[in-house]
């Protein structure tokens, strides 16, 4: 059944939102704000309906284009980045809505960057496809491969690589022994990144253990194991790290202490630190991955700086993390957000102050509810880590109440 739907707005995951004759919510992937469609129904649920975009009847004046997204995920392709980022805002200034979340103070962290050719690590599958092997990103839910010789959202430095890592690639699935044939088609993706002191590196399947590469924020270095967790916005990740820095050395006399949960490779730590400039600040750095721990613990001695690290699970240790009434606790969970009984714990804690670091709305405020039991809200932040795709990244900074 075909519909004609007036979309009110853009919700988190980029799909267009309006309302069916019936009332019922419908959701349109394609569709912008502002925009009456035509779309038809192709899921039917109790409370909303899914519906693919058939005609644009009156399009946004925002809307750039009419085209299909030029790989998986860019929802935004067809939509100006300036409506974009409206978008993304109102998003996010809705799931704080609803939760009863009245920060003190909302903004952009603006990092004037390119909204594409931004991404310094991609992952793309390989699938045999009409006889012929397809390299690029899984399309759901047709469950097939987009084919990418030019990647919109890659660096230029990996997109002047492709073609030497796909003629490898293909080589390898087609030619010489039987054994390295499936070897290669077992291991199914190919991942590559690139660093200024790196460059493009690449690998099939695991990524190869010793190889660690240099990233670099805010000019100092930081050695990632390959298959470790990093920013793949290098821009939008530096300011982000900037904006925790700039939180904490505004509050360094009251809190000097830094407790750096979910901590990686140590970078919200290490950089705080080095802004800290009083010989008693102490860091402490958490993280469940031994190889992360090992990383961090080298990037402070190449740095220069003192910090503790340990490779533990943050919700299975919390007696044994120490949080002080001089602590500034930074926090960057993964997308499931902070694990059961840890926003309680904060919210318990003495810290002045908690920076909670995220890449998902609905975690996110499902956490600060909890915390701000006994914290208060002062200020929401937010930065596009990810343009022309659904995802931002979100910095909330909490103060102890009174």
């Amino acid at each position: 059944m075909t519909s004609t739907v007036y979309i009110a707005k853009n919700v988190y995951g980029g799909d267009g939102l309006g309302r069916l004759g019936d009332g019922r919510v419908v959701f349109v992937p394609g569709a912008f704000a502002g925009e009456n469609v035509k779309a038809e129904i192709v899921e039917e649920r109790r409370s909303f309906v899914k519906a693919r975009l058939v005609e644009v009847v009156e399009a946004s004046p925002f809307r750039t284009g009419t085209g299909p997204e030029p790989i998986p995920g860019m929802v935004y392709s067809n939509l100006s980045y300036a409506a974009e980022l409206d978008a993304k805002e109102a998003q996010l200034k809705e799931a704080l809505e609803r939760a009863r979340l009245s920060p003190g103070g909302f903004s952009r962290i603006d990092c004037s960057q390119e909204p594409l050719n931004y991404r310094n690590k991609v992952v793309y599958h390989f699938a045999k496809q009409g006889g012929d092997w397809a390299l690029g990103y899984w399309k759901e839910p047709d469950h097939e491969i987009v084919d990418i010789t030019s990647d919109p959202l890659a660096r230029p430095e990996i997109n002047a690589k492709l073609p030497e890592i796909r003629r490898h690639a293909i080589t390898l699935l087609t030619q010489g022994a039987e054994s390295v044939r499936r070897d290669t088609e077992r291991k199914g993706n190919i991942t590559v990144r690139w660093t200024p002191r790196s460059g493009v590196q690449w690998w099939i399947g695991d990524a190869p253990k010793g190889l660690a590469l240099k990233e670099v924020t805010c000019g100092r270095v930081f050695e990632v194991p390959a298959g470790g967790f990093y920013q793949v916005n290098p821009v939008a990740g530096e300011s982000l790290v900037r904006a925790v820095v700039d939180e904490y050395a505004k509050g360094v006399d009251v809190a000097p202490n830094i407790l750096d949960l979910y901590c990686g490779v140590g970078v919200f730590g290490l950089s705080c630190a080095h802004a800290a400039k009083t010989p008693d600040m102490r860091l402490v750095g958490v993280e469940s991955g031994r190889e992360a721990i090992d990383f961090a613990k080298r990037n402070a001695a190449a740095q220069g700086a003192q910090g503790l690290f340990f490779a533990e699970e943050v919700g299975r240790n919390m007696k044994r993390i120490k949080i002080g009434a001089r602590s500034t606790v930074v926090v960057d969970p993964p997308r499931g957000g902070l694990e059961k009984r840890v926003p309680e714990w904060l919210a318990a804690s003495r810290a002045p102050r908690i920076m909670y670091v995220s890449c998902d709305p609905a975690t996110l405020v499902r956490d600060l509810r909890v915390i701000c039991r006994g914290y208060d809200l002062d200020s929401v932040r937010w930065v596009d880590m990810f343009p022309r795709t659904a995802r931002f990244e979100t910095l909330a900074i909490l103060r102890k109440r009174a």
